[in-house]
C-alpha cells in the first residue's frame, strides 16, 4: 500500500496513525505505517520528552511524528488562570448540580484534576515544539489547521514536513497558501474535532483544491477496504485515529471505558461542543446529553469548556461513573468489536487493502472485454 508520500516518508504502507499513547505510536511504525503522537496531553515538557524517548527507543530506526494543537494566530499576555475567570457561575454549578445527580466522588484532597485542554495556548505549544525537535521526527502535524509561519519554516529546517487537518476545501486552501506540505481531510464521521462534511464528499473536492499537494483522508476508515476507496478518491493515504483505542497497547483510561467503545455500534456516536467547546465527535454518553440538552445553560467556547469541565471528567473517568463515561471516537467505532494489537489491526488493513484492489481490478477487466 504504497503510494508518492509514503515512499517519500520512507514507510511501507501509508498508513498514518494518530494516537496519544506511545506504544500505540511505536508499534504502528514498527508495522510499517507512520505513528503520529498527540502532544495535547503534555502540558509538562518533561512529560514529552521521556515519551519521545521511549518511542525513539522503540520504533526500530523507523519515521514517526507529532500533532500539536496550535492556533495559526499568536495570543500574547493571557494566563490559564485570567480564561478561568470567564467562566460563569452558572455554568460551574450546572456541572456541580450533574455530578451530585450521579452521585460522582469528589477528588481526593490535593489530587490534580487530570488533563485540562492548555495545549491550545501559545506558550505551551511552543514548548511542546521546543521538546520535539530534539528528536528526528519527519512530521510536525496541527490539529487546529496552518501552525505559524515561523513553526512551518522551523519544522522544514529540520526536514519534517508539515500537516494540517481540514474540514472544507476551504480551509485546505489556506493551508496550502499557509506553505503545508500535506492535508489531511477529516471527515464528518471522524472522531474528536470534525466539520460538516462526510469523507466521501471531502476527500475528492480537497485533492482537487490542493493539487498538487498530497491529501490523507480522515474520517469513517478503519478497514483496508476503506482505505483503498480514500486512495481511489485521490488520496495519498488514510489518516486514522479511532481504530488504535482498543488496541491491546493502548492505555485507555479506564478499563470500563475499554468496554463502552467494544459494545458501542455506529450510530453510538455524537458531535457535541460538551468536550471542548467546539464540535467534537464521541461517544454518546448521558454528560453528553445534559450539555447538549436545550434546557441546560449550553456550552462555552473553546477554551473555557474544556477548563470548565477538566476536573469533572477526572472524576466521572478515576470513578468509572458508566452513564456518564465517554471517550472521543469516531462512527467507525461500529467496528471496534476486540482487543487487538497493532500488528493484528494492520494485517486486517493490508489483507482488506489487496481484497479490494483484486476486486477493482477484476471489475475494470471485465469491463474492458
Amino acid at each position: 500500500m504504497q503510494t508518492e508520500l509514503s515512499k517519500r516518508l520512507g514507510v511501507e504502507h501509508a498508513i498514518f496513525g494518530f494516537t496519544p499513547f506511545p506504544a500505540v505510536a511505536a508499534a504502528i511504525s514498527r508495522a510499517g505505517g507512520f505513528g503520529v503522537l498527540g502532544a495535547v496531553r503534555y502540558t509538562a515538557p518533561d512529560d514529552l520528552k521521556r515519551d519521545l524517548d521511549w518511542v525513539e527507543a522503540h520504533v526500530d530506526g523507523k519515521p514517526y511524528g507529532l500533532d500539536v494543537v496550535m492556533p495559526a494566530k499568536k495570543v500574547e499576555g493571557v494566563s490559564e488562570a485570567d480564561v478561568e475567570a470567564m467562566i460563569p457561575d452558572g455554568h460551574r454549578q450546572f456541572v456541580q448540580d450533574t455530578l451530585a445527580k450521579y452521585g460522582v466522588p469528589e477528588l481526593a484532597e490535593g489530587e490534580a484534576s487530570g488533563w485540562r485542554i492548555t495545549g491550545w495556548m501559545e506558550q505551551v505549544a511552543r514548548g511542546q515544539l521546543d521538546v520535539a525537535f530534539d528528536y528526528p521526527i519527519k512530521l510536525l502535524a496541527n490539529a487546529l489547521g496552518s501552525p505559524p509561519a515561523d513553526v512551518v519554516a522551523r519544522a522544514h529546517e529540520q526536514n519534517a514536513l508539515v500537516a494540517a487537518l481540514a474540514g472544507s476545501a476551504r480551509h485546505a486552501v489556506k493551508h496550502k497558501e499557509g506553505g503545508i506540505d500535506i492535508v489531511v481531510a477529516q471527515g464528518y464521521e471522524a472522531g474528536g474535532h470534525t466539520g460538516e462534511i462526510a469523507s466521501m464528499v471531502l476527500t475528492p473536492e480537497v485533492v482537487d483544491a490542493v493539487d498538487p499537494l498530497p491529501v490523507l483522508a480522515a474520517g469513517g476508515i478503519g478497514s483496508g477496504q476503506q482505505a483503498a476507496a480514500a486512495l481511489a478518491l485521490g488520496a495519498q493515504g488514510v489518516w486514522l485515529g479511532s481504530l488504535w483505542l482498543t488496541c491491546t497497547e493502548a492505555d485507555v483510561s479506564s478499563p470500563a471505558v475499554t468496554r463502552k467503545l467494544l459494545a458501542a455500534g455506529s450510530g453510538d456516536t455524537v458531535r457535541s461542543r460538551a468536550l471542548t467547546g467546539k464540535p467534537a465527535r464521541q461517544l454518546r454518553t448521558e454528560w453528553t446529553d445534559a450539555w447538549d440538552d436545550p434546557a441546560g445553560p449550553g456550552t462555552l467556547p473553546m477554551p473555557l469548556q474544556g477548563l470548565l469541565v477538566a476536573e469533572a471528567l477526572t472524576r466521572i473517568q478515576k470513578y468509572e461513573v458508566e452513564p456518564l463515561l465517554g471517550t472521543p471516537v469516531g462512527q467507525i467505532v461500529g467496528r471496534m468489536t476486540s482487543e487487538r494489537s497493532v500488528q493484528a489491526v494492520f494485517d486486517d488493513l493490508t489483507r482488506g487493502f489487496e481484497e479490494a484492489v483484486d476486486r477493482i481490478n477484476r471489475i475494470a477487466g471485465r469491463s474492458g472485454t
